[in-house]
């Protein structure tokens, strides 16, 4: 929307999933930044004339948008929709691929990123999990973890509350549970959904074929929607809702926002925070600066704001135990970036590592130039790269 706020009058093109995506979630963010008594940088009407010039691609199509540039989104494994973007220039003598956020291995929502393609001179590749010891527990192990957490805490009488991004974490975790609560790993209980998770399901079972194989033919063929099982409930009442949840019994809270900048897991951390009994589960990436990540990293008296606008806060002290169950990131960890690359026919002549902490960046470009004997860079902000 800011694009259209200062002038571009251009298309965008992304695939159809991520324009409804993109709708909703800008939208959302007016939403949650008048209630937090802050000024947007848009406005509603630019949301709309971006959507209005966005050109939907599905995956594979070559589509020109320049005389000399063609551009292919192929599946990047990361959300709903997501593309590692590929350019081919000129004729076809210079060609750029822009991986995005990718996630290597197939999980229980995608397929793996798409990394075939027929030539490549320079790769742009994410490394959020770039660091040398940025290894992620096996998903199976990660889910059984998730599912032993839920088990004691279920026992001692608490409620599991976990802060995920609406987008792709809390789909794969309601996947987990739904299976789970089937199979009879863990007790059937309530699973409520807060923030946009409820809205950002629909959008995945509106788009089965972006989904991974056998999860599509589900939806598709055998009207099992696993994203339809009754133990989900779309929490809609507001303060009053969440306040008879925390009084009830014991309960899986799914709540935006993912590293706890705001939204509403802020008011599930009044509800339930102080109860000793609840876990706080984190299951996706905390940046460095989030209120997740020192949470994560041991602060148990945390600022809340009073989200009526007015800016109040106050500080509470967080009695839930906290608990980090790795490996269900949306991102490629260490050794999955570096597969994506060794396993690309033809390897790219250049890669330029961007997308991470400092440190990640610069450790993924050294060892893919030591590994793998190919010119890499780590840009500064604002560095410019002349490809040819």
């Amino acid at each position: 929307p800011l694009l259209f706020k200062y002038g571009y009058d251009g298309p965008i093109y992304t695939t159809e999933p991520t324009r409804d995506l993109m709708g909703l979630l800008t939208l959302d963010y007016l939403d949650v930044a008048s209630k937090e008594g802050r000024t947007p940088p848009y406005e509603s009407e630019m949301v709309r004339e971006a959507i209005k010039h966005t050109i939907p691609l599905e995956y594979g199509d070559v589509t020109d948008i320049a005389p000399d540039v063609k551009l292919t989104f192929h599946n990047a494994g990361h959300i709903l929709g997501s593309a590692v973007t590929h350019f081919h220039i000129g004729d076809g003598l210079y060609n750029v691929a822009f991986s995005g956020d990718i996630h290597y291995e197939d999980t229980r929502l995608f397929n793996g990123a798409v990394n075939d393609f027929p030539r490549v001179e320079t790769l742009v590749l994410e490394s959020t999990y770039g660091g040398r010891n940025d290894y992620q527990t096996d998903q199976q192990d990660s889910e059984q973890k998730l599912i032993d957490v839920i088990n004691e805490t279920y026992e001692r009488g608490g409620k599991v509350v976990i802060p995920a991004f609406a987008v792709g974490r809390s789909q794969e975790i309601m996947l987990v549970l739904e299976e789970a609560m089937r199979s009879g790993k863990i007790p059937s209980m309530p699973v409520h959904l807060d923030g946009m998770i409820w809205e950002a399901t629909a959008i995945h079972t509106t788009y089965p074929e972006y989904l991974r194989d056998d999860l599509r033919d589900r939806i598709f063929h055998e009207d099992e929607n696993p994203f339809l099982a009754e133990e989900f409930n779309h929490i809609d009442g507001g303060e009053e809702e969440r306040q008879d949840v925390a009084d009830g019994d014991q309960a899986i809270i799914l709540s935006t926002s993912g590293m706890v900048t705001g939204g509403p897991i802020m008011s599930w951390l009044r509800h339930v925070g102080p109860d000793p009994d609840s876990r706080l589960v984190f299951v996706g990436y905390q940046a460095q600066g989030t209120l997740g990540r020192r949470i994560q990293n041991g602060w148990d008296e945390i600022p809340v704001n009073d989200g009526d606008g007015r800016g109040r806060s106050d500080t509470l002290k967080l009695k839930m135990d906290v608990e980090t169950v790795d490996g269900f990131s949306g991102h490629a960890d260490r050794q999955g970036l570096e597969n994506f690359v060794k396993t690309m026919n033809p390897r790219p002549e250049k890669v330029l590592c961007v997308h991470g902490d400092e440190r990640s960046v610069q450790d993924l470009s050294s060892a893919l130039y030591h590994n793998y004997n190919m010119r890499t860079f780590a840009p500064k902000n604002l560095e410019t790269f002349r490809f040819k």
